[in-house]
């Protein structure tokens, strides 16, 4: 089983992130969880969202403490919260940052990935929303969730014109992390929506 703690603040979308990584994570098929963790419910006050991805059913229901991936949507936090805290010395992590990793002068060597999210969030869609592009840039260092799969979740949970540069965002980010390339060329799949009856409406991707 693998566990991933999402550390940022509220309103930046972790618990979305969490959600969204659970269901890319239940479509490569396994068994996926994901929940929250607040502390005092304000915008802008440090939350956790966990996830939980396994071939095995799950039946664990506590908080992460030992987690095998950590992604940090905020970098203020790193001077607030312990992000680090029950994590090996190889465990990935993800920081949304444009500062190089000597930058912070880390104590322990991790195996840490900057990544410029809001910039890339700002160029692409165009407000500092960064959850779906942490995603692309946690399939890209992790290997575990393809990016077909990211890229499915985004188009089952938001209207086809955001899932679209959400998705070119995430696939930049998937670039960045994999390939150390930002500026990625390869062209997303775009959403096309298809009404099943008067009722409901199913976002579908082209080709996914």
């Amino acid at each position: 089983m693998l566990e991933i703690r999402i550390h940022g603040r509220g309103g930046q979308g972790s618990v979305t992130a969490a959600e969204l990584l659970a269901v890319a994570a239940f479509d490569e098929g396994y068994d996926a969880q994901a929940f929250p963790h607040f502390g005092v419910e304000r915008r802008g006050a440090p939350v956790q969202a966990y996830v939980r991805v396994s071939s095995k059913p799950i039946r664990l229901r506590e908080r992460v403490y030992t987690p095998e991936a950590i992604i940090v949507q905020d970098p203020t936090l790193l001077e607030v919260v312990d992000v680090f805290a029950g994590c090996e010395k190889n465990t990935p992590v993800i920081i949304n940052s444009e500062k190089e990793i000597k930058d912070f002068g880390f104590s322990k060597d991790y195996k840490i990935l900057t990544i410029p999210a809001v910039k890339i969030a700002m160029e692409i869609i165009g407000k500092p929303i960064i959850n779906t592009t942490m995603l692309g840039a946690f399939a890209g260092i992790s290997g575990l969730i393809k990016f077909s799969a990211i890229r499915h979740a985004i188009c089952q949970h938001f209207p086809p014109a955001l899932a679209e540069v959400n998705i070119k965002a995430a696939n930049t980010a998937f670039c960045y992390a994999s390939e150390g390339d930002k500026y990625c060329k390869l062209t997303p799949k775009v959403c096309s929506i298809s009404k099943d009856d008067k009722n409901k409406l199913k976002v579908l991707c082209k080709n996914g």
